[in-house]
Parts: structure tokens; C-alpha cells; sequence
């Protein structure tokens, strides 16, 4: 049986950090395509060596920045399942649910994956790069493949954990007056949506597959 190690942490945090980096660009992007804000409070920046749009708002950035601190630690555990960004409508019902599937390597093969790491960190970083760069490329025109959204959404970011993990997210509570709570039925499930698939990638440190599910009405 492999035991954790200095090693193995590091890669933890090492995958963590990757993966709140890309989140963090694209649920700004997201909110972007889909209207979420107005167009005005967003800025164009360089992020994964394309073009991006970023939220300029403090108070908005500020949410998505604490939002993902609190998710760092369960990644850095291999305890998230899902990070899904929900676009509702008016009436706090889904229209849209972002679901980013995340898999990393078990626990048997961690070492080996720190290994490549170390010895191959800048090819191993750089074809991460280009496969999150795809995502982002495809996020960036999904409004082609999806119906426009009623005026007045919302958004909310769930974070789906390991069985494990949810016993104890009161305990790994990251910052003070930002807690953990248990997601509406409504925000989680959705009657009968329509399902996009976006993107799919594959590395030797993590697995993520992009898909949407797509109320199949709209109009509140």
C-alpha cells in the first residue's frame, strides 16, 4: 500500500492550483458568453495565451475568488467530484448548469504522477496548458450551441464532494463567514434537461470533461 508523502503534497497542490487558476478564468467567461452581466463590467485579457473576458467588479470577483479558496483544499485532497457553475433565472430556477467533471490519478499511482511531474514538469505543465487553452476556446463560443437566456439570471457555483469529504466540510471551513451549505434541490437537479457535451481532456495529472445541461424551456 503506496503512504502519502512531501512528494505527493506537492502534486496536490501543484494539480489545485492549475485547476482554480482555469476555473477561476472560466466562470468569468461564462458569465461573459452568457449574458450573465452586463458586457461593460468585463475587461479583455490574455489568459492561456488567448483572448479572455474578465469581470472588472470587486464585489463579483471577490465571490468567485473565496468560492474557489474553499474548493483548493478539496482538490488538493482529490475529494471534488464536480464544479458546476448555474445560471437561473429570476426565479432561482436552472436554465443552465456548467458541470466540470474532475478526475485525478488514485491513490497507487500518485507517486509515479509526482515523479513525471518532477522530472518533466515544464513539458508536462506546458501540454496541460494547451488542452485547458481547448476549454477555454470552446467555452469562449458555446452561445452557438445554446438558446439565449431569459433577462434578469443569476449564477451560483455547487461544488459536488466525495462522500468522505461532505462529512466533514464543516470542519475544513476556509474562510470566516464564508461556510459551506448544503445546495437547494432546485440549484442541483434539473426536469429533463438537454445535455451539450463541450470538451473533453486528458492528461497524466488530471481529467476533466465540460458538459451543459440546458433547460429545454426558457421563458419564465
Amino acid at each position: 500500500m503506496t503512504t502519502l508523502t512531501r512528494q505527493d503534497l506537492n502534486f496536490g497542490q501543484v494539480v489545485a492550483d492549475i485547476l482554480c487558476e482555469f476555473l477561476e478564468v472560466a466562470i468569468h467567461l461564462i458569465l461573459y458568453v452568457r449574458e450573465v452581466y452586463p458586457s461593460g463590467i468585463f475587461q479583455k485579457r490574455k489568459k492561456y495565451n488567448v483572448p479572455v473576458q474578465m469581470s472588472c467588479h470587486p464585489e463579483l470577483n471577490r465571490y468567485i475568488q473565496d468560492t474557489l479558496h474553499c474548493v483548493k483544499p478539496l482538490i488538493e485532497k482529490n475529494d471534488v467530484e464536480k464544479v458546476v457553475v448555474v445560471i437561473m433565472d429570476k426565479d432561482h430556477h436552472p436554465v443552465e448548469r456548467f458541470v466540470f467533471e474532475i478526475s485525478q490519478p488514485p491513490l497507487l499511482s500518485i507517486r509515479f504522477v509526482s515523479m513525471i511531474l518532477n522530472f518533466y514538469s515544464d513539458t508536462l505543465l506546458s501540454h496541460v496548458e494547451q488542452l485547458l487553452r481547448a476549454v477555454i476556446l470552446k467555452i469562449s463560443v458555446c452561445d452557438a450551441v445554446l438558446d439565449n437566456n431569459p433577462p434578469g439570471c443569476t449564477f451560483t457555483v455547487l461544488v459536488h464532494t466525495r462522500e468522505a469529504a461532505t462529512r466533514n466540510m464543516e470542519k475544513i471551513q476556509v474562510i470566516k463567514d464564508f461556510p459551506w451549505i448544503v445546495a437547494d434541490e432546485q440549484e442541483v437537479h434539473m426536469r429533463e434537461p438537454r445535455l451539450i457535451p463541450l470538451k473533453t481532456m486528458t492528461s497524466d495529472i488530471v481529467k476533466m470533461q465540460l458538459y451543459v445541461e440546458e433547460r429545454a424551456q426558457k421563458a419564465s
